[in-house]
């Protein structure tokens, strides 16, 4: 009974031993940017002015305007390390991002870059519980400050969404034409996700999308719309709408639907689109994430899960 008490002994010390230098080794400090205490210049739609703000503090409110605050912390630490990772990407790549306006690294449009509530915003939102919620959301940034995710000693483009709508994440080469080696489809334990139906009438598509869906009704009798291709993971790839094809992703955007995931159905003059889950599918499912967590993993495994083949350093 003692021997294999010592051997149990002897196992764990190697493990912590282990575990500690994969540690030391995952966060070893690479040098991206000389300057201490980043800024950036963020263009705030509200107020039509660009502020300069430091970085930790604007990741608080970029996690807070991402991520729901009662999601487990080790979801939200993942979070903040992506969106650290985004911001220090945009801020080192500015023609990425400058063409949408001229002297910001960034804004707060979500569309554009990432969402950014202020502390007035985060009052409104959370009420009497804005000091509960901000210290989780500050625990999450502080505790993982200065970490980001680099794929080949580079800073990767740490793209996320809300909801995957279960079951796989999709690969950016499906979505956006061109292959990333850390953003593949992986398997996601999202168990929850939003469900929406909208119903527009066919003259407003013709109108928003330039489309023939009403000419063509009246003089063939066909359906106005099919689905012409799908992704591995199930999600529309293409749709043909009249005599046009189109990405589904650009038919998202335009028509203000939440997800690729979806059926299509016509009554009438009217076309029914129902979608499942939120966002373009592509890198870190938040939902996911917070499943993950749920389940005891860490925000290391949570990141490399969804960015396989990424590691976590420290930049200075």
């Amino acid at each position: 009974m003692k021997k294999i008490a010592i051997a149990i002994l002897i196992l764990l010390v190697a493990w912590t031993a282990y575990t500690v230098r994969q540690e030391k080794e995952e966060e070893k400090p690479v040098r991206i940017k000389p300057e201490k205490g980043i800024t950036l210049k963020l263009y705030n739609h509200q107020t039509g002015k660009i502020e300069t703000v430091e970085l930790e503090e604007y990741l608080v409110g970029v996690v807070a305007g991402e991520m729901p605050p009662n999601y487990p912390l080790e979801a939200l630490k993942a979070q903040a390390i992506a969106a650290r990772t985004y911001t220090l990407k945009r801020i080192l790549s500015p023609q990425n991002t400058r063409g949408y306006h001229p002297g910001a690294d960034l804004c707060t449009d979500p569309t554009h870059s990432q969402a950014y509530l202020s502390g007035e915003e985060l009052r409104k939102r959370w009420g009497v519980k804005y000091y509960y919620y901000l210290s989780r959301i500050k625990w999450a940034v502080n505790s993982t400050k200065g970490k980001v995710l680099v794929y080949n000693g580079e800073l990767i483009d740490p793209v996320y969404h809300a909801s995957c709508g279960g079951k796989k994440t999709e690969a950016a080469k499906d979505v956006w034409g061109y292959d990333v080696p850390y953003l593949k489809s992986v398997t996601c334990q999202e168990n929850d996700y939003p469900v929406e139906t909208k119903t527009f009438k066919i003259s407003y598509i013709d109108k928003v999308l330039g489309t023939d869906l009403q000419a063509l009704a009246v003089s063939t009798g066909t359906k106005p719309v099919k689905i012409s291709e799908r992704t591995g993971t199930g999600r529309v790839k293409k749709i043909k709408l009249g005599s046009r094809i189109f990405l589904a992703e650009e038919i998202r955007y335009r028509l203000g639907l939440k997800s690729t995931i979806m059926t299509v159905s016509t009554r009438g003059d009217k076309i029914i689109f129902t979608t499942r889950g939120y966002g373009h599918g592509v890198g870190l499912c938040q939902r996911g994430a917070a499943a993950l967590a749920d389940k005891g993993q860490n925000y290391r495994e949570i990141l490399s899960h969804y960015y396989p083949g990424t590691k976590i350093i420290l930049y200075k």
